[in-house]
């Protein structure tokens, strides 16, 4: 329970601190899909990680990565954004599907929650502590209704990672930097 209590402190104290840019910019876009106008999710990279969207992302089956240092292939350590197309009503309720799978994979684990107060969307936060001693933070965020998609980002570390509170600091400064636009067209243009 102190282990939560510690990453809950160091994660609400991390989503009141400012973003340090190296590279704003589209980090992941999506084509008009029936009902879904074309997206992209823009987010300022923190020093010294590398952005991906296109290689090591498209390899494990996601829209983004972030990482420092030389890709490992090791889910730790890798910030990871997933955008899809709504299909749960609400928010919450994609909170308690992703919780109930994460408990019916290991039954053992624990799970926590916090707010993150993202100054455009709606987001909420999970931590899940894995009888493999590895812990998650998984923040889902909802650009809204029109937007026709979802989106998180998450992060792996192992349980006693003593870099734990950087990159923890730097992946909610991703988590609260990052913005929703409807047409990745327009904003390749300045509009």
């Amino acid at each position: 329970m102190l282990r939560v209590l510690g990453m809950l402190a160091l994660l609400g104290l991390a989503t009141a601190l400012g973003a340090t840019p190296t590279d704003a910019g589209v980090l992941a876009q999506g084509a008009r899909d029936g009902q879904v106008p074309a997206w992209a999710i823009v987010v300022d990279t923190p020093v010294g990680w590398t952005r991906d969207c296109c290689m090591y992302a498209r390899a494990i089956g996601v829209n983004a990565v972030l990482y420092q240092g030389e890709w490992s292939g090791k889910p730790q350590r890798v910030m990871v954004l997933n955008v899809w197309p709504r299909k749960l009503a609400s928010l919450a309720a994609e909170v308690a599907a992703d919780r109930k799978r994460y408990l019916q994979l290991d039954p053992a684990g624990k799970v926590s929650s916090f707010p993150v107060h993202h100054p455009d969307m709606p987001c909420q936060a999970s931590v899940y502590q894995g009888s493999d001693r590895i812990d998650d933070v998984l923040v889902f965020c909802d650009p809204g209704r029109a937007s026709g998609i979802r989106l998180s980002w998450s992060m792996s570390f192992d349980d006693s990672d003593p870099t734990r509170r950087a990159l923890l600091d730097a992946f909610m400064r991703v988590v609260v930097a990052s913005r929703y636009r409807k047409d990745p067209l327009a904003l390749a243009h300045g509009g």
